[in-house]
């Protein structure tokens, strides 16, 4: 049986409809990690999963959080009850990828590479990218980051250091789309953490419809008030 063909990027920005792609969504070979090419990435349903080479995806079917159906287990309920954890947004975003970066994984490598790493900061720097921390005292215990574009946030990755602290920067960051008129909350493949938080799979084109959808919304990601945190390193 012939292989499935998958484009090759050249330095044009556009990408093949991610709506056929074969290879349990490998969408596109190629390319770069500019600012322009992830945020037209974003706008299409895909997201980068590797450096050498860069590929792109589009996972069928597709995890999401549906803000009206997030569940807190009474565990972490007590947690968010008791403010063990200070939140803050966007105060440490390198701090956070490098330690989402550092997380063990089956195959003891992980996809947050120095390139990935680069590319995202980069984002960030222009506005796009966005940071969730979880303090412990003066210590980062956890938190999140990925991409806000319209009404869509992309959750790219989270880490723990102490045991809840990256739920708990989860739950606030979903409490704090909603408040802003997010529509979409994309966590791209279901694991057994957001699964217990409610996470759901629905099918790639269902997915791409409610994309083009929260594209046209006009949110703003802005900040939460809080102190700055004087401990980025």
């Amino acid at each position: 049986m012939p292989q499935p063909f998958v484009p090759i990027l050249g330095p044009d920005l556009t990408f093949p409809s991610p709506d056929r792609s074969p290879w349990q969504g490998l969408v596109a070979i190629g390319g770069d990690l500019s600012p322009a090419r992830l945020l037209n990435a974003y706008r299409a349903g895909i997201f980068p999963w590797s450096v050498e080479p860069i590929t792109w995806w589009s996972p069928e079917p597709r995890a999401i959080f549906e803000f009206d159906k997030v569940h807190i287990p009474r565990s972490l309920q007590r947690t968010l009850r008791r403010e063990k954890f200070r939140v803050t947004f966007n105060r440490s975003f390198g701090q956070v990828i490098r330690a989402c970066a550092s997380v063990p994984r089956e195959d003891d490598g992980t996809w947050i590479t120095p390139t990935i790493i680069e590319a995202y900061e980069k984002l960030h720097q222009d506005g796009w990218a966005h940071s969730i921390e979880c303090w412990h005292g003066d210590q980062l215990a956890g938190g999140v980051y990925g991409v806000a574009i319209g009404g869509l946030f992309a959750g790219e990755s989270m880490f723990h250091h102490v045991s809840d602290a990256s739920k708990v920067a989860l739950i606030r960051l979903l409490g704090h789309l909603h408040q802003r008129g997010f529509t979409l909350f994309d966590t791209q493949m279901l694991t057994e953490t957001t699964r217990a938080l409610g996470a759901v799979e629905i099918r790639r084109r269902e997915y791409l419809a409610r994309l083009r959808s929260a594209l046209k919304v006009s949110a703003s990601f802005g900040d939460p008030p809080g102190p700055p945190q004087s401990s980025e390193s």
